[in-house]
């Protein structure tokens, strides 16, 4: 409320007053809930259909095979997919405890929170500005029981707007994780989503080459439909570390598609080996040394 706001000069006074009350005491409930967390990290991507939702869930899903305990928060709010992908149905448990609503299990060590909990239909359309998208997403990190967590993955929607900042703006210490395919022309927007971060100060854990070429099943030589490389390629030239190559394979799509995850039940092939890698660097970069470059 500013100064110039009275019950003289303003009869909103007292309304603005409990909005701005109603704020602080949201402010406290963030700070509370991402103090119980360790490592956050936000998967973006410049554009659509790179793949960015698979890597969020097998990201959040191999860091809990792995015994670390994760949530994962899909904020992509015009597009929640993270459910259908693990294969999650009905609502969150509206029963609180100390004003908290725990979130679905996925298992014992992941925790799942979407928008698309809250929808009566799944195909309803959110049609929202930007207050409420950053409104929703403070409730996703205040209101939310996600308890002690060693990591909080957040998927965000292609591009660098409402929600990505929403995000960057209310988790200080959360960290990008960038997931572009080979094409320039992919890469070009990945570019923009490398300053979004550099221009806000978030800091980033790395880069992701998604969609690596493709293996063939009959001669395993490598085809390189989008091309490979380019991702690397990025990394070394903004001052990145590079976190893997993860190839096309189709068992990735069809895990998502069925609400399988690919490495929920994949131990073997290109795109297990090539997520390894990207796991290894994930907890390389935040438990094991804690820094990132900027």
């Amino acid at each position: 409320m500013s100064s110039n706001c009275s019950s003289k000069s303003c009869g909103s006074a007292k309304t603005c007053g409990a909005a701005q009350a109603t704020v602080s005491m949201q402010d406290l409930s963030i700070k509370r809930a991402l103090g119980k967390i360790k490592h956050k990290l936000l998967v973006m991507s410049g554009k659509g259909g790179v793949g960015k939702s698979t890597m969020s869930v097998n990201i959040a899903l191999g860091l809990a095979k792995r015994g670390y305990r994760v949530g994962l928060m899909d904020v992509d709010l015009h597009g929640p997919d993270i459910c259908r992908m693990l294969g999650l149905s009905g609502g969150l448990n509206v029963t609180k405890k100390n004003n908290l609503i725990p979130p679905m299990h996925y298992n014992d060590m992941l925790s799942v929170v979407s928008i698309e909990q809250m929808l009566r239909d799944r195909d309803e359309a959110i049609i929202w500005r930007g207050p409420l998208k950053v409104q929703a997403i403070r409730q996703f990190i205040a209101d939310i029981d996600w308890g002690e967590l060693d990591f909080l993955v957040i998927d965000a929607p292609p591009g660098t707007g409402d929600e990505p900042l929403a995000v960057a703006q209310n988790i200080k210490d959360v960290r990008g994780v960038i997931v572009t395919t080979p094409q320039e022309v992919a890469l070009a927007d990945v570019r923009k989503s490398i300053n979004f971060c550099r221009h806000i100060n978030m800091k980033i854990t790395g880069l992701i080459e998604n969609m690596s070429g493709l293996v063939c099943p009959h001669c395993d030589k490598t085809i390189e439909l989008f091309k490979t490389g380019g991702g690397r390629k990025t990394a070394a030239e903004f001052n990145l570390d590079f976190l893997g190559a993860v190839p096309m394979e189709p068992q990735v799509v069809m895990g998502g598609d069925s609400g399988a995850p690919f490495l929920a039940t994949a131990e073997e092939g290109p795109a297990a080996t090539a997520f390894v890698k990207v796991l290894d660097n994930i907890v390389r970069l935040t438990v094991d040394r804690g820094g990132v470059k900027k």
